[in-house]
């Protein structure tokens, strides 16, 4: 009896779209998780090196308005009473471990993935915050935060497409293709949108004028 559910199984898989699938989906959150954590685990050990030295320049300083070193300084860099990285270096592994478990062809229940759907919306409102704080707020940018930016994108993007591919949330078929077939595209807006605004805002330190 379990052998014709298990065929059926396969049979749903392969008529997803290979991006949600669980190998490549599994895949994509190893890659897309390493990056960020090992972006966030440099930050955490530059705000270390700051504790030590508070007089140091950081690996990511390059001048007035890239600096990683001034933005750790900034009370905006410990929101939760402790260095922001600290958040993403935690949040980063549980998205590798995701992404492993996938690998190793292990099913999770729709409570997790609910669950991981409001943890990388809830890190994506912060990033957003942070983003329009280093921008706007600060006018500094921190090249490792930039890194953690690229990479909450595609994972908000893909993500929440994945669980409306496999029923974790209803939405209509048409909506759910047409966000699927332009999901890269709805990527690459977002970082479009995001470097404009650091152009636009930098502009005249870029320049010179």
């Amino acid at each position: 009896m379990p052998l014709p559910r298990v065929s059926a199984s396969l049979s749903q898989e392969a008529a997803l779209p290979s991006m949600v699938r669980a190998r490549p989906f599994g895949w994509f959150l190893i890659i897309t998780g390493a990056i960020g954590w090992l972006a966030s685990a440099t930050l955490v050990l530059e705000r270390i090196h700051l504790y030590n030295n508070p007089d140091a320049k950081v690996s990511c300083d390059f001048n007035s308005w890239i600096s990683c070193g001034d933005v750790m300084k900034t009370p905006e860099a410990a929101i939760l009473g402790f260095p922001n990285p600290f958040i993403g270096v935690a949040a980063f592994v549980i998205l590798i471990t995701t992404g492993v478990v996938l690998l190793a062809g292990a099913t999770l229940s729709r409570w997790y993935w609910v669950s991981l759907q409001v943890g990388i919306t809830a890190g994506f409102a912060l990033v957003c915050w942070f983003w329009f704080t280093a921008v706007y707020t600060l006018a500094i940018l921190c090249p490792y935060c930039m890194i953690v930016w690229a990479v909450m994108i595609p994972l908000l993007v893909w993500i929440t497409l994945r669980n409306l591919q496999h029923g974790v949330f209803r939405a209509p078929a048409a909506l759910t293709k047409f966000l699927t077939d332009w999901a890269w595209i709805i990527v690459g807006l977002i970082y479009v949108a995001v470097i404009a605004s650091i152009f636009f805002k930098f502009m005249y330190a870029i320049f010179g004028a």
